[in-house]
């Protein structure tokens, strides 16, 4: 019968795809498998209602307008993680009081997008990206095309797998050589690629990107006395079951055992076609993982080790100068691209002047960059060999790279400052950053569409952005309609933006977001905050007098007058912006630093305001508490000086968790 052949070569094409995907061992030439899928494929089309969601004909769908959000029924949690071994040791101690003597699992910590994968009698039925653990968005159509994932399970199964999507190095490369080739834009690193990949919405692009596939973990939704009892046994079933897990994978009987793993895989990391930042350590018994439980964003039971910054030696080509939107000259330099934690490094901070004089880096000589807090690229060292100090010292510029006005140091300040209101390079400098995510988040409107509008005269200030029309858009080079609508419809749809906002893209000195923040909770509306009178300014927590005195010269300038008035005549009208869902953070302040590992230094400060507190952007005697991530810097540092209260992430989250929100 015609449902018999169809059946015998959907389970022959699933085989093979499992046995050349999984196990890297082909078990047909090319020729058979082509054959067999052709004739399934004729078989279908001629007998289109026998088609099911498990034929390998099914991997490559349509295109879709749009991803839907989807509910997780089991939570995606976040991991708590470390650099330090002594911290691996703490957890494990911890654990060890209770639970004597328990095995863990050391898995590779793959660089990639955690996605959760339903199947319903061994045939998958929905893909789901982590989105914020809680609710992700639907994207099965997409993840049917990779071939590591799949379509149906080798034995029936009730069951959700947690898994990580990546892209293999070597075709992260072929991606932009051919990108390169085709004049197309560059990702830049796999993991980047693999994210835009995954998330095309016409899923033929997302086929030929050769992404791939490990599980990490699997969650019984029926009933099955045979469930496995640990870790380990899980993820060998789920191989059994027809999945790819990371043949690195080691059961250790103690937590010395996976430090020794941890120090192994930090040299050899680097071997493997994928990224890996890490390893993850769980509690192999299944049982003792449940009766450890969570908090509200990790599980107690499980942990990762972080594998330190890498660094990378490269030549420093030249020094660009760049100019802020305070007329601020900042120095950055420019590399000969090299490779570091998966990115193609060809810029890195310096800072200021005075840093280049202490490094005393010269063009031409050999530097070793790193990631500060794994993000900012930055020049930490530089080699001084015999032919550096042939090389003549970077001079110290005089006068504006953008419209040649002498530079001037500021008392107290290491940069060099343009005061030059109309330099275009300061007046850009204020555009983009009223465009920018941080102030009124205008999407699709960069640095070189801001530069063209003003070379075209087009542009002189924020206020003229607002006076464009989408014809004016579609005079420059390159923009079609549908480009010049989007920027013109992001224009007009900021016009009622919060008023935190609005306040934070005015670019008054010393004001950012945390201030500007704490100005529209304190004003309420525009008019209000342009009212202030200097005693409302200086009393205001979070605001230091110096900076009370940029805000109230700022208000009372007749050219902010005057501006306001534009604003308002183009129905610019910031909406009042009250965000306190609850009051048990209420009277307290709190100032951010270093990098947090479960969200967002933005997201965390949204949960403290939403809560009823504060954030300050700088550390003084009125500081509640300071919140100090990885690569905490120099607020730490006064935070200890003065006696305030430091948390780390974790008690951060103990203080925020459960609460009424």
């Amino acid at each position: 019968m015609v449902i018999d052949r169809i059946n015998f070569l959907k389970d022959e094409i699933n085989r093979a795809n499992y046995l050349y995907y999984v196990e890297d061992d082909p078990s047909i030439s090319d020729f058979d498998y082509d054959k067999m899928f052709a004739e399934l494929k004729q078989l279908e089309s001629e007998h289109p209602e026998l088609v099911t969601p498990d034929s390998p004909t099914q991997r490559v769908g349509s295109v879709s307008e749009k991803f839907f959000p989807y509910k997780h029924k089991y939570r995606l949690y976040s991991l708590d993680n470390t650099y330090k071994y002594s911290d691996l040791k703490d957890w494990y101690k911890k654990i060890d009081k209770d639970y004597p003597n328990q095995e863990v699992v050391c898995e590779l910590k793959i660089d990639g997008l955690a996605i959760a994968l339903t199947y319903e009698n061994g045939i998958l039925v929905r893909g789901v990206t982590r989105g914020d653990g809680i609710t992700g968005e639907d994207i099965t159509n997409n993840l049917k095309t990779i071939k590591t994932i799949p379509l149906k399970l080798f034995e029936p199964a009730d069951i959700e797998v947690r898994g990580e999507i990546f892209m293999p190095k070597s075709s992260f490369e072929k991606l932009n050589e051919e990108n390169s080739a085709n004049g197309e834009r560059l990702f830049a690193n796999p993991r980047n690629a693999a994210s835009g990949s995954i998330r095309q919405l016409d899923s033929t692009i997302t086929a030929k990107r050769d992404l791939s596939m490990f599980c990490y973990t699997a969650i019984f939704t029926g009933q099955s006395e045979n469930a496995p009892k640990t870790h380990f046994e899980n993820l060998m079933y789920l191989k059994k079951l027809g999945f790819n897990t990371n043949p690195n994978i080691k059961l250790c009987k103690n937590i010395d055992e996976a430090i020794k793993y941890c120090e192994e895989w930090d040299k050899k990391r680097f071997e493997l076609d994928y990224a890996t930042d890490g390893v993850v350590i769980k509690i192999n018994d299944l049982a003792v993982q449940q009766e450890l439980g969570f908090t509200a964003r990790a599980p107690k039971w499980a942990t990762a080790f972080k594998f330190p910054p890498e660094e990378a030696c490269t030549t420093l080509t030249g020094i660009e100068q760049s100019i802020g939107k305070t007329g601020a000259i900042t120095p950055v330099a420019l590399l000969e691209p090299v490779n570091l934690c998966g990115s193609t490094i060809s810029r890195a901070n310096i800072y200021n002047f005075d840093e280049v004089r202490r490094l005393d880096v010269r063009i031409g000589d050999k530097v070793f960059i790193k990631k500060a807090a794994e993000i900012i690229p930055k020049i930490v060292s530089v080699v001084r060999d015999e032919e550096h100090f042939n090389r003549k010292p970077i001079e110290i510029p005089k006068l504006c790279p953008s419209c040649g006005s002498v530079l001037h140091p500021h008392p107290g300040e290491v940069n060099l400052y343009c005061e030059n209101p109309e330099c275009p390079g300061i007046v850009c400098a204020k555009i983009e950053y009223w465009v920018s995510k941080e102030a009124m988040n205008l999407e699709n409107i960069g640095p070189a569409i801001i530069k063209l509008l003003y070379d075209k005269g087009y542009v002189k200030s924020f206020v003229d952005l607002y006076k464009l029309s989408t014809e004016d858009f579609m005079k420059l080079p390159s923009i079609k309609e549908k480009s010049a609508s989007n920027m013109y419809n992001s224009i007009q749809n900021s016009k009622n933006n919060p008023l935190s906002r609005f306040i934070c893209a005015l670019g008054i000195r010393n004001v950012g977001k945390e201030t500007a923040n704490i100005l529209a909770e304190e004003f309420g509306t525009l008019e209000n905050f342009l009212n202030a009178s200097p005693e409302d300014l200086y009393r205001l927590e979070g605001v230091g007098d110096v900076t009370a005195d940029e805000i109230y010269k700022f208000i009372t300038d007749s050219k902010t007058k005057e501006m306001i008035e534009d604003f308002k005549q183009l129905g610019i009208n910031p909406a009042a912006q009250n965000l306190n869902t609850s009051s048990e953070l209420k009277g307290l302040t709190f100032v951010l630093t270093g990098t947090l590992q479960n969200m967002t230094r933005d997201e965390a400060s949204e949960l403290i305001r939403k809560m009823g507190g504060k954030t300050a952007s700088s550390v003084s005697k009125n500081t509640s508490y300071v919140i100090a991530g990885e690569n905490a810097g120099s607020k730490l540092d006064k935070a200890q000086k003065l006696g305030v209260i430091i948390l780390n992430e974790n008690e951060f989250l103990k203080m925020t968790e459960g609460k009424n929100i």
